[in-house]
């Protein structure tokens, strides 16, 4: 490698290792981006002097605390929490907070290392964060919730601060989860402060949040088919998950004229030939807020065929929009999808697609928007929270989904200006490219001790 790595290290994969044993995870995402970045480090000497990959792949600070709480039968359990807060060159981190079984440093590292890049793209001041807890809210009562949300922010609240960190929420901390955190944070402090976003619209939260990742998903995907000659009027587009991004990405896309033909979850998927509605979306929301409800029911109701323990990668569509969790689309999915004449994939959820499946897309010259450019949309309508939450001011759901919009454009012209590559766009190269330029022009600026 040309740019600055200790001579000890012959490779990225043995500098991983080195520096972060036993976390795939973060490897892949590092590992994802080093193509594109590392050409734009070499050419730039202030870059090299200030050995920016090192300090880039390396988190700011990573917070590890137990959580106890009581269970409603008056036992004593003991789950991790953590904050992993990776780069604040640009502003106060942000991030969500995620609560399952599967959170641990890779993942979170992975998650926030994608955050800093998704944040800067956004051109708003935020830095890059992620946390949560291993805690399985699955058969919880909400009293318990409640518990070890209260004792989470019992050791949360000491590392974030509307001018430090303002978490939010993610997988299994929806706005129910907030405001327990909130509150908790307010009685533990005495303070009312924006220190969380995705709240509540009744204590200063703001409209459109719910909305706005799978709004901005397929307003990023728009946005990319106009600048190819087409346009989401009349196409078929495969969804996978069934939570807020799946079904917003759903509602929006069939507001732009596409039709939807499949949800899934962790059981199975949907195939709706017909296509969905704004009756069945409407649905399938109050359906999977049951705990532990599977879509099954929804043939029953509506038709359609039900594909136990599958994925929807084998329907033929135009659009593919992977919205469920990390590495849920692979390579051989990839081939299939090209096969049956998928003509572009926009990720709804962080790294949806292995890296396989990207190799899959960008040989078959299959248009491709990675998820730190096409769902920027959530941490955006964040970033505008924080801005109300400042001016003690709320916005009207118009202005901030106008304003949605724009930055949505914003994100794709500069992934436009960036990934220009033989004649087409790359999408993946020119949101890694114009995230690291913001990033790290900071991190220069600003020096070290």
């Amino acid at each position: 490698m040309s740019f600055s790595l200790s001579a000890k290290y012959d490779s990225l994969s043995a500098f991983l290792e080195s520096r972060a044993p036993n976390e795939p995870e973060f490897h892949q995402a590092v590992s994802e981006v080093i193509d594109d970045i590392k050409p734009i480090i070499d050419q730039s000497d202030a870059y090299k002097a200030a050995n920016i990959f090192e300090r880039l792949v390396e988190p700011e600070r990573m917070i590890s605390f137990q959580v106890a709480w009581q269970t409603d039968a008056g036992e004593i359990e003991v789950n991790r929490g953590y904050r992993v807060q990776f780069n604040g060159a640009i502003g106060a981190y942000k991030g969500g907070l995620r609560f399952h079984p599967t959170v641990n440093p890779s993942v979170l590292k992975f998650l926030a290392f994608e955050q800093t890049f998704k944040n800067a793209l956004t051109g708003l001041p935020m830095g890059g964060a992620k946390g949560g807890s291993d805690f399985d809210p699955t058969g919880r009562s909400e009293a318990e919730i409640m518990r070890f949300c209260g004792a989470f922010m019992q050791e949360l609240h000491r590392h974030i601060g509307p001018d430090i960190d303002v978490p939010a929420g993610d997988i299994n901390v929806g706005g129910r989860e907030i405001g327990y955190l909130f509150g908790a944070y307010r009685r533990i402090t005495g303070h009312f402060q924006g220190v969380l976003t995705g709240k509540d619209e009744s204590y200063a939260g703001s409209a459109m949040r719910t909305e706005a990742t799978g709004y901005g998903v397929m307003y990023f995907l728009s946005d990319m088919l106009e600048a190819h000659d087409d346009g989401l009027d009349g196409k078929t587009v495969i969804i996978s998950g069934a939570g807020n991004v799946a079904t917003y990405a759903a509602e929006k896309a069939i507001a732009l004229g596409g039709k939807v033909i499949s949800l899934s979850d962790s059981s199975g998927f949907v195939h709706d030939p017909e296509g969905l509605t704004q009756e069945k979306i409407d649905w399938v929301r109050a359906h999977k807020s049951k705990p532990g409800a599977s879509l099954q029911p929804y043939v029953d109701k509506f038709g359609g065929d039900w594909s136990e323990g599958k994925t929807p990668w084998g329907l033929e569509g135009d659009i593919a929009a992977p919205c469920a969790t990390q590495n849920e689309l692979d390579g051989d999915a990839a081939k299939t999808l090209v096969k049956n004449g998928i003509k572009a994939v926009i990720e709804g959820a962080n790294m949806p697609s292995t890296t396989d499946a990207k190799e899959v897309f960008q040989s078959k010259k299959v248009l491709f928007a990675p998820g730190k450019a096409a769902n920027a949309g959530g941490v955006a309508v964040s970033g505008l929270e924080i801005s109300q939450n400042r001016k003690r001011q709320s916005d009207d759901a118009e202005d901030i989904d106008a304003s949605l919009r724009t930055i949505m454009s914003n994100i794709h012209a500069a992934c436009v200006e960036e990934g220009k590559r033989d004649g087409h766009v790359d999408y993946t190269k020119g949101a890694n490219v114009a995230g690291l330029r913001k990033v790290a022009d900071a991190m220069v600026a600003q020096g070290v001790a």
